[in-house]
């Protein structure tokens, strides 16, 4: 058995960064639960997918457990902080402390349940969300020393300046053309 432990994953239809994009479209400021200070290290679902290729057919060790990540650390504010740039959206960012957002996060859970799933999810936060912020989320040292990584199992991950801007033009203003001109 082979265990695959991703960070955050992220692609054309995740539910981070899309979420972020949708909040930043019609919200006029942003949370940034505990502060904004949790590190991720964000994984391209396509390196995830290649992982588990390589986790059946290639040279993964047996009984190991892969911990998979991109080529990048970030913050929750730096991926919120970059999700507005990509859209073109300046929003304000509340920093919420763990407590109120483990209440706002039972709030919405109870409207979400109540409502029959009619709440949006995109304003659904879980308790266990906040839960897995109050961690980094990022490849161990471990990790990396022993080769069980991305890397380890030869594959070069992709960036999230690499992939995110090719689905998150639908949350600019005018969409995948907002900052062309015609020649």
């Amino acid at each position: 058995m082979i265990i695959l432990r991703p960070s955050v994953v992220f692609g054309p239809e995740d539910e981070f960064f899309n979420r972020f994009g949708l909040l930043a479209r019609y919200s006029l400021a942003l949370p940034l639960f505990g502060g904004g200070v949790t590190k991720l290290q964000p994984v391209f679902v396509g390196d995830v997918a290649q992982a588990a290729v390589q986790a059946v057919e290639g040279p993964a060790t047996s009984g190991a457990t892969y911990e998979l990540g991109g080529p990048e650390v970030m913050t929750l504010r730096q991926i919120v902080e970059f999700v507005c740039q990509t859209t073109g959206r300046r929003r304000i960012f509340l920093d919420v402390p763990f407590g109120p957002a483990s209440l706002l996060a039972r709030a919405t859970e109870i409207a979400q349940s109540l409502s029959f799933g009619a709440f949006p999810k995109a304003l659904v936060t879980t308790r266990d969300q906040i839960e897995l912020l109050r961690r980094d989320n990022v490849v161990s040292a471990e990790a990396v020393a022993q080769g069980r990584t991305l890397a380890g199992l030869g594959i070069i991950a992709e960036g999230v300046e690499a992939i995110a801007p090719a689905y998150l033009y639908r949350f600019r203003k005018s969409g995948q053309f907002a900052n062309s001109r015609l020649a």
